[in-house]
């Protein structure tokens, strides 16, 4: 996985790809708990500073920060919208009211809402959760894996036309026979993982919205900021992607440069080091600040910017296209649900709780991809790495 949000993102890449073909280093638990500080660091801050400088564009007024921990924060913050409150927003916001536990409450983020002197919700900004990024490295691999193997398998396929000595539309192939190919073709891609020969395409394994901005207004607001960004010449915008029906709003990728100084003098000022205890590095390394793991960092990173009026960020939380019931349509209507793209989902999460864990070391990566395992098993590894007792042990 190549996420444009981390500074980092070479050597997150390399220790990915190690670990997808099961060779794990002494030093990565170390190595990954270092990135994770750092890069998360970074991108906190950086998105902070980007808000604060976007929103100005928009309002002239001073906002409060407020941090968040699960969507139905989000969601109370949402009903305090004033102004001209269609009739669609306030059957939702009544439906919400009577019942706010059936709009998925809990559901955890790691987020930071903007609210006005009015109470009012103008922004926010958010850091994906691991969970959700390796259920979108799944999907981009699970792609990837997909074409791949649908390619050997026609290869297969075109051997036994010629073999036959046919072409390939008069080959009639029974239903058997396709699934075998396909199984061997599948086999093949863990093999290749197996013996360290596999190569990924960069763009198939890229995510560049690790790291996520959400400003409301109206249209003509949107088109305003939209337009200062094009305009600023530190920031690199990307094409816009529109979203229409169930689900209404634009997304653009900024590229944006970091400032150091203001990362490593927040880090000190905030003794923002005391957050990151128990995970595997003293207290008086973390105390010496955040310049030691800025070292071989990129200058700047990618982060999602979503456009959005207040009516159709309403809808996206409480209506037809409530965020929740996407990420559900998602799981269940993935193209490929082989056993590799899920050994894929469960190792970068393995990879992730390695980094946010206690360890300084592992030995070993305990999911292969060649192997075929049941989420309980991620559960009891993850469990394992934080010392925690299998919970489901009756004696």
């Amino acid at each position: 996985m190549y996420l444009t949000s981390f500074i980092h993102r070479e050597e997150l890449l390399r220790i990915a790809q190690r670990w997808l073909c099961g060779r794990a280093e002494p030093f990565d638990a170390m190595l990954l708990t270092r990135i994770f500080i750092c890069d998360g660091y970074v991108l906190g801050v950086t998105l902070e500073t980007v808000i604060g400088e976007i929103v100005g564009k928009l309002y002239c007024r001073e906002f409060r920060k407020v941090r968040i921990g699960s969507k139905g924060e989000l969601r109370d913050a949402l009903c305090h919208i004033t102004g001209e409150i269609s009739p669609r927003m306030a059957y939702l916001f009544d439906r919400y009211r009577k019942n706010s536990e059936y709009f998925y409450y809990q559901t955890p983020v790691n987020g930071v809402l903007c609210i006005d002197d009015g109470g009012r919700l103008i922004a926010a900004y958010r850091i994906k959760r691991p969970k959700r990024i390796a259920e979108k490295a799944n999907r981009r691999i699970a792609n990837w894996i997909f074409q791949t193997v649908q390619n050997r398998a026609q290869t297969m396929a075109d051997a036994r036309a010629k073999k036959s000595g046919i072409a390939l539309d008069q080959l009639i192939t029974p239903r058997e026979e396709m699934d075998r190919e396909f199984i061997e073709a599948e086999e093949s891609i863990a093999d290749s993982f197996r013996q360290g020969a596999i190569r990924f395409d960069r763009s198939s394994i890229t995510i560049d919205d690790v790291g996520g901005v959400k400003i409301l207004g109206t249209q003509e607001q949107l088109a305003k900021i939209e337009g200062a960004l094009r305009s600023d010449p530190s920031i690199g915008v990307g094409e816009r992607e529109s979203f229409y029906g169930s689900y209404e709003a634009s997304s653009l990728i900024l590229d944006i440069p970091w400032d150091p100084e203001e990362v490593c003098r927040k880090y000190r000022d905030s003794k923002s080091w005391e957050k990151y205890l128990n995970r595997g590095i003293s207290a008086s390394e973390l105390k010496k600040g955040i310049e030691p793991l800025l070292e071989n960092a990129e200058a700047r990173i990618k982060v999602e910017l979503i456009l959005s009026t207040p009516e159709a960020m309403v809808e996206s939380e409480l209506g037809n296209s409530i965020h929740e019931e996407r990420i559900i349509f998602q799981r269940d209507h993935k193209p490929y649900k082989g056993y590799i793209p899920t050994n894929v989902e469960f190792l970068l999460e393995y990879l992730f709780a390695v980094g946010l864990g206690p360890a300084a070391e592992i030995k070993d990566v305990p999911i292969k991809l060649w192997g075929r395992y049941l989420p309980d098993t991620l559960v009891m590894f993850i469990r394992e790495l934080f010392q925690l007792p299998q919970y489901d042990l009756f004696y």
